[in-house]
């Protein structure tokens, strides 16, 4: 039996590898839903952007902007309620950015996928504005 610290980690590992263990359990999610890996850890240059987790594309060519979110317990909210308005804008601004390499940008989304006890894929869970 593993044991963990009070934020659900194994002793020793630190919330960068929780966080991307859990990003890895999210691609492998929407890869088996048919999703091709585009792009991880999109970062805009310059401080003050922003960051994309997954940058994934459906079958039928929409693009999708995913934001992964981990907790070890779904007090004050969860996982995909963490996602704060903030959060938004700055995956927005990141995402605009990206979508400045394309000539005819696709159809995008903004997806959360949350990790608790289990893995929740919120599709459109928030809009450009």
């Amino acid at each position: 039996m593993e044991f963990l610290n009070k934020k659900g980690l194994a002793p020793g590992s630190t919330t960068k590898q929780a966080g991307d263990a859990a990003e890895d359990r999210a691609l492998a999610y929407l890869q088996a839903a048919g999703l091709k890996l585009l792009a991880r850890n999109y970062r805009t240059p310059g401080r003050g952007g922003g960051e994309i987790d997954l940058i994934m594309r459906e079958p039928g060519g929409t693009l999708v902007f995913v934001e992964v979110r981990h907790r070890s317990s779904a007090r004050h909210g969860g996982a995909a309620a963490s996602v704060s308005a903030t959060k938004q804008r700055r995956i927005v601004f990141a995402a605009r950015h990206y979508l400045m390499r394309w000539r005819e940008p696709p159809p995008c989304r903004f997806d959360v996928v949350s990790i608790e006890a289990r893995v929740q894929w919120l599709r459109a869970a928030f809009e450009a504005g």
